[in-house]
């Protein structure tokens, strides 16, 4: 029985002189060699950093229908918009049982050495969001330590005013509005005054705005070192464990 294979190709616009076909003839020649039958995705005009794109879209869905049984592309970057996508993606193959083959990085995880770049990959992926993790926990110990309060800023809520703004039949929504706070916070403090009627004032936490910054954490080495292994163009991988120093791949 004949291989199925899936070929995605993408360009970022349709001017500039970039034409899908110079990545579609190479493709399909590629898999004619091999005697594969094939199916095209393509698409034209979207960035790579886009989160949807249909053909890609298109090609997963049917990836989990099991319509082909290898995917093919000239580059990763063609394909995938990160490390992280690249890698979310291989591993849905792996579990759908198809295969990926990348031509520019001569990646073919059906061979012994792609599996082991893919299994290199995972782990520097996975030891990435550890360290990640850990230098989140250590700054919070740190904070914590000196003695910085930690969550959520804090806001004083005037309950009072929450309940003549619903007294002239305004909505949780519209008080929220009002008052520069979350419809469930301006919910919360009303009922918790109601409870407790000494109290004009509450102090809830409250989400943080859409235009407060969010914490990002930084880019490690192996991260980079990751990405730089991707966008190579030697074509070649060096590691310095063992005997091991060059592998094409």
């Amino acid at each position: 029985m004949k291989m199925r294979a899936a070929i995605y190709a993408r360009v970022s616009t349709a001017n500039n002189g970039q034409d899908p076909r110079v990545q579609t003839r190479e493709l399909g020649e590629f898999c004619e060699r091999r005697g594969w039958t094939l199916a095209e995705y393509v698409d034209v005009g979207v960035s790579g950093t886009k989160e949807k794109r249909p053909a890609l879209d298109r090609l997963m869905a049917d990836a989990h229908k099991r319509r082909f049984d290898v995917v093919v592309v000239a580059r990763f970057d063609r394909f995938a918009r990160s490390v992280s996508h690249l890698l979310r993606a291989l591993e849905t193959f792996q579990a759908l049982d198809i295969e990926f083959v990348s031509l520019s990085e001569q990646l073919d995880t059906s061979t012994p050495t792609g599996k082991m770049v893919f299994t290199v990959l995972g782990a520097v992926a996975e030891l990435e969001r550890s360290l990640i993790v850990e230098r989140v926990k250590a700054g919070l110990r740190n904070a914590r330590a000196k003695g910085k309060r930690l969550g959520r800023p804090r806001k004083i809520v005037d309950t009072a005013r929450i309940a003549s703004l619903r007294a002239q039949g305004l909505s949780w929504v519209a008080i929220g509005e009002r008052l520069d706070i979350g419809e469930g916070t301006a919910y919360r403090a009303a009922h918790s005054s109601a409870k407790n009627p000494s109290k004009s004032e509450s102090v809830t936490r409250c989400k943080p705005r859409p235009t407060e910054a969010r914490f990002e954490p930084p880019k490690t080495v192996l991260l980079q070192a990751t990405q730089d292994l991707l966008h190579r163009k030697d074509r070649s991988i060096r590691f310095a464990y063992g005997s091991v120093t060059d592998i094409d791949v």
